[in-house]
């Protein structure tokens, strides 16, 4: 008997079909051609930037040399005395980036654990959304909390600049903890049940099985949002314009001034500097960098995700 209904519903299937009307094949082709464009625009776009950027980057070296720009350890493009070294710039972007990772890694995986296998339902319903809203706050909000409040409360105790890097740092660690949080979780939350009861039935407790089992499970995911949580770091800009500073300095100490990409491009961009002069040409040359570095780490990011990712059945 199921079997006839099974054939019945088939050929009432195939007949609706064979039913269409001409105009529903329009629509449908209209709406994949609407579809089809919109996701062009957005390539195409992707390739308008490159072109544009590179192709400025490649006039900014042919007035600066190679060695110039990757040898010298100066940044001082708007100066009588011009140094165009790279290496300040990068140097101010890794320093708030580890301390930014420093603070997210930590807030973000451990959030993730605790409201994956230790929060009741209704705690998690609460807790998580109230964690992602730490995304929404704009950046600027974060700047200015850095710094006026977080650096004069570590000056009690630190010899902090009135701008530095370990408070900008702290606080983009603050901003990027919802997205590794966020994405930590649903990796950890995608490991089959199973794996959770085959680890209690050997006898390991619940702090053992998240860590010998459920964490390893869920690596690709975890540090795809470790990743992603970096270029996030990486291009974060008006909460170091506002509380690291706009000195480019080659240097590992956090107490002191620097400078990031993204904060001399958001100076530069300002307007004092004329279209199409050498000072404005940095900006899209330190923009190459920056798209390079956020670039590789999309594809380690890709390559991480897909390397160590577990298939289920």
């Amino acid at each position: 008997m199921s079997a006839i209904n099974n054939q019945n519903g088939f050929q009432e299937d195939s007949r609706r079909s064979l039913d269409k009307k001409p105009s529903e094949d329009i629509t449908e082709k209209i709406i994949a051609a609407i579809l089809f464009c919109c996701g062009l625009v957005s390539v195409l776009t992707t390739f308008g930037i490159v072109i544009i950027i590179f192709q400025v980057t490649f006039e900014f070296f042919q007035e600066v040399p190679l060695s110039d720009f990757f040898l010298d350890t100066k940044w001082t493009p708007l100066f009588a005395e011009r140094h165009f070294g790279i290496w300040p710039l990068i140097s101010g972007t890794f320093l708030t980036t580890i301390t930014a990772m420093a603070v997210a890694i930590p807030l973000g995986l451990s959030s993730a654990i605790y409201l994956s296998e230790y929060a009741q339902p209704k705690v998690a319903a609460i807790l998580r959304p109230a964690v992602e809203l730490l995304a929404g706050i704009p950046t600027v909000v974060y700047g200015y909390f850095a710094l006026l409040f977080v650096t004069p409360f570590l000056r009690n105790f630190l010899p902090l600049e009135i701008f530095n890097a370990m408070s900008a740092g702290l606080m983009m660690g603050v901003m990027i903890t919802p997205t590794v949080g966020s994405i930590s979780l649903d990796a950890i939350q995608a490991v089959p049940n199973s794996l959770r009861e085959g680890a209690y039935a050997l006898g390991i407790t619940k702090l053992e099985s998240i860590f010998k089992v459920l964490l390893p499970a869920a690596l690709s995911g975890i540090t795809a949002s470790i990743i992603l949580g970096i270029s996030r770091a990486v291009g974060e800009t008006m909460t170091v314009v506002i509380a690291a500073g706009q000195q480019p300095k080659l240097t590992v100490n956090l107490m002191e001034s620097v400078e990031t990409m993204t904060a001399y491009m958001a100076q530069i961009s300002g307007g004092d500097s004329p279209r199409g002069s050498l000072n404005f040409k940095t900006l899209y040359a330190v923009g190459a960098v920056l798209f390079l570095l956020t670039l590789a780490l999309n594809i380690v990011s890709y390559w991480v995700s897909h390397r160590f990712k577990e298939k289920y059945d």
